[in-house]
């Protein structure tokens, strides 16, 4: 199955979702919010808190990566429970609950407002 169609399959119960290659994974949008990656057939998802807890309970980890001067890097993305993978129902839930966390997210506010920054920017270039 191809990764698009295998994507739109995964998160039928939580509504259309595009993915954008970045950085060797594939990142998972829902409109212009990043809520989640995937990266060697496993799905990562935003946490912070709120939620974080319901991903250890089940035994995940966060995503960490080395950086080339050796440092371990952890970020707030968690790996869905194997057993999500056979609940579509409940992964939605997982899937929604990232995407609240997603939009909360101070940095994606700052990049809202650079990019309103930059469109106003060439209007006003524009009436010169």
């Amino acid at each position: 199955m191809a990764a698009a169609a295998y994507f739109q399959d995964l998160f039928s119960h939580f509504g259309p979702v595009r993915t954008r290659r970045m950085f060797g994974a594939e990142g998972l949008f829902c409109g212009d919010v990043m809520f989640g990656f995937t990266e060697e057939g496993v799905v990562y998802l935003k946490a912070d808190e709120s939620t974080r807890s319901a991903y250890t309970a089940e035994g995940c980890r966060p995503f960490t990566y080395r950086k080339h001067d050796g440092e371990e890097v952890v970020m707030s993305y968690y790996p869905v429970p194997d057993r999500l993978y056979d609940d579509p129902e409940e992964f939605a839930e997982w899937a929604r609950r990232a995407l609240a966390v997603a939009e909360r997210s101070p940095s994606l506010e700052r990049k809202r407002r650079q990019l309103a920054g930059r469109q106003a920017s060439r209007r006003s270039g524009a009436r010169r």
